[in-house]
């Protein structure tokens, strides 16, 4: 302990511990010197646009879950696995999904669960269920599944427009040299 005992530190740590006084616990950790480690050493990193580096990922869903493959296209499509993830900037890779007709759901989701879309005119809700969306149009299954999991913002729609969807093996973004994504099956 120095020589005027806690009057003597109490000008070196003023501005935290003041308020504090008389806490018995700030101040034993004040006489041994802690306060000095709790001054701010490094600020929060925020990506700048110009910082992103964009990747392209390849997606293979045939035999996949569905909704557990959409959070993990949801999380690559937000940079979530990158180090440099800001909520607020668009830090994601683009992705291309293959073989969206093969894609796999679980108990009942087939017969049970519908999709919906509206013409507009009184009378003009229509509604179909997973299996006839499956057959019609299978990239907008694997579309709405991580549509409903990115932010409902500008920023979630230019994050939607990297997902590329295709019904089977084939995509015309070969020159982009897509690398495999690691899928993890839960």
């Amino acid at each position: 302990m120095t020589e005027g005992g806690w009057r003597s530190i109490a000008p070196a740590v003023a501005g935290r511990v003041a308020v504090f006084a008389y806490d018995v616990r700030l101040r034993r950790a004040a006489e041994r010197g802690l306060f000095r480690a709790m001054t701010p050493s490094t600020k929060t990193y925020v990506a700048r646009p110009t910082d992103r580096e964009r990747r392209w990922l390849l997606v293979d869903a045939s035999g996949q879950t569905l909704g557990r493959l959409a959070t993990q296209i949801a999380d690559v499509l937000r940079g979530k696995r990158k180090p440099q993830y800001t909520p607020h900037i668009d830090t994601g890779d683009f992705v291309v999904v293959v073989n969206a007709e093969k894609v796999h759901v679980t108990g009942n989701k087939r017969a049970d669960k519908r999709y919906y879309r509206h013409s507009g005119y009184p009378g003009g809700l229509r509604s179909r269920t997973l299996a006839e969306q499956l057959a019609r149009r299978p990239e907008e299954v694997i579309r709405a599944a991580v549509k409903g999991m990115v932010p409902r913002t500008r920023l979630g729609r230019a994050q939607l427009r990297k997902l590329k969807v295709y019904a089977g093996p084939d995509h015309p973004h070969t020159a982009q040299k897509p690398e495999p994504m690691e899928v993890h099956a839960r």
